[in-house]
């Protein structure tokens, strides 16, 4: 058992890096992006409100201080009663407060023990301040202080509370690692979103390339199979494309055949005379060398135009054609009168040596067979470029003008030619998806020929 070998070798083609890793990366910088701005924004209005609760606690707390507050008659501040918090009584408890005033010993809380709080700057109003303060190396304070007169009193006393940060800096902590640990797991589920998102999304390219492989191993011959709108069209273009190359592969096979088939009648020919030595050899050996030639022109005409017929900027002017094909024409048959007439802006689908070529058949055989009038006539009739070429020669009869287009047929055989001036005219405008027709002329009472051809404008 042997292995199949492809002799076909694989070019790797050219890449700009994977897509599913450039729309995954995309979507997750998007996702850290945002996720980032967004607990930024949620982290500050949640420490923002923590820290408004803990100031709220404190402004509490330093109401009730100064609501208890009184001048003795030493006019020194005491308390007509004690706050309900017992922190102000221990030692270091991270509660104090403190009563001070200029040129004054401040009055501290229990708590305070040995150290004060700093008096700090003079405020020109009355109203509350909360500020953060490191005058303890050991603990953090938050302070609330306000500045008032007591009656009895001309001092202004300044009334502080501090409490240790520590609590405060600890529900901060813990709801920003609650913060972070839930966006990061949110943006980690995002991103796996993203990527089965983009897995799913980019799997029909996938099968395409399946089906592709398929078809390069002659498994089939088509992508089939339902698929995503987005995706639906490049599959039709993709078998569109399949059916193009089949179809010229297979005319290209018919052609291969058709000349093998139409040049095996003449060397089979020659063969046989020069076996025979036959006294006409030569003059045998040129007929059947002029058939085999025609044989061939004819076949390289067809390949040539299915060849060009899948370019799709494949256009050509009409008039600048007709002129070239009238003056060719003209000098042939100078007997000839050759009327040409129709817009000059028309253009066609086909390519300019074809063009030529179909012209110049159809104008010659007017010429030759005509009575020594043609009229050329061009216009457009939906969607197609019509010429019509019509003579005052005899015309063909109907029930001939089918057969005429076969290969080699000449009706007339007084005049020198090949007889396949119209089949090529014939084949050559079915490969541009073009027809051809043979009709009678009602003004010269001839020929007339309607050739058909796709407009390019």
């Amino acid at each position: 058992m042997t292995d199949t070998i492809d002799p076909t070798p694989r070019v790797p083609a050219k890449t700009t890096g994977s897509l599913s890793r450039r729309m995954i990366l995309i979507a997750a910088v998007w996702i850290v992006v945002l996720l980032a701005g967004g607990g930024y924004a949620l982290d500050r209005v949640l420490s923002t409100a923590v820290t408004r609760n803990f100031d709220d606690q404190l402004e509490y707390v330093l109401n009730a201080l100064i609501v208890s507050a009184e001048i003795d008659p030493q006019g020194e501040v005491r308390f007509n009663r004690e706050l309900a918090d017992q922190r102000v009584l221990e030692p270091y408890s991270g509660l104090y407060w403190q009563v001070s005033a200029k040129a004054r010993e401040p009055f501290p809380s229990r708590s305070l023990w040995d150290r004060r709080l700093t008096y700090g700057g003079v405020h020109n109003d009355r109203g509350i301040h909360f500020y953060d303060s490191g005058q303890f190396a050991d603990e953090k304070l938050r302070i609330v202080e306000r500045d008032l007169v007591l009656p009895k009193s001309p001092v202004r006393w300044r009334f502080q509370v501090a409490q240790s940060r520590d609590g405060l800096d600890a529900q901060i902590a813990t709801l920003r690692r609650t913060l972070v640990r839930s966006f990061a797991l949110l943006a980690l589920g995002l991103i796996i979103l993203a990527a089965l998102q983009t897995f799913y999304g980019l799997w029909p390219l996938r099968k395409v390339r399946e089906e592709i492989a398929r078809m390069r191993a002659g498994q089939s011959n088509r992508v089939d199979g339902a698929m995503p709108d987005e995706v639906a069209p490049m599959v039709e273009e993709l078998n569109a494309l399949i059916a193009h190359n089949e179809r010229q592969a297979e005319e290209a096979r018919r052609h291969a055949g058709n000349l093998a088939h139409a040049l095996k009648t003449p060397l089979t020919v020659i063969m046989n005379a020069a076996t025979a030595q036959a006294d006409d050899l030569a003059e045998t050996v040129v007929r059947e060398a002029r058939t085999m030639r025609r044989q061939v022109d004819h076949h390289l005409a067809r390949a040539r135009a299915v060849g060009r017929r899948g370019s799709a900027h494949s256009r050509a002017d009409v008039w600048p054609s007709l002129e070239s094909v009238e003056r060719a024409v003209g000098r042939l048959y100078r007997h000839v009168r050759i009327d040409v007439a129709g817009p000059r802006d028309l253009q066609v689908h086909v390519e300019r040596q074809d063009l030529d070529e179909m012209l110049g058949n159809l104008i010659e055989n007017a010429a030759k067979y005509g009575g020594g009038s043609v009229f050329v006539t061009v216009g457009a009739q939906a969607g197609f470029v019509e010429f019509l070429i019509e003579d005052d020669g005899m015309g063909i009869p109907e029930e001939q003008r089918v057969r005429i287009f076969d290969r080699g047929v000449r009706l007339d055989s007084g005049k020198p030619g090949t007889g396949l001036g119209l089949a090529i005219v014939r084949d050559v405008a079915e490969i541009y998806e073009g027809t051809v027709a043979l009709e009678e002329s009602e003004d010269l009472g001839g020929l007339m020929v309607r050739l058909r051809l796709p407009a390019a404008n």
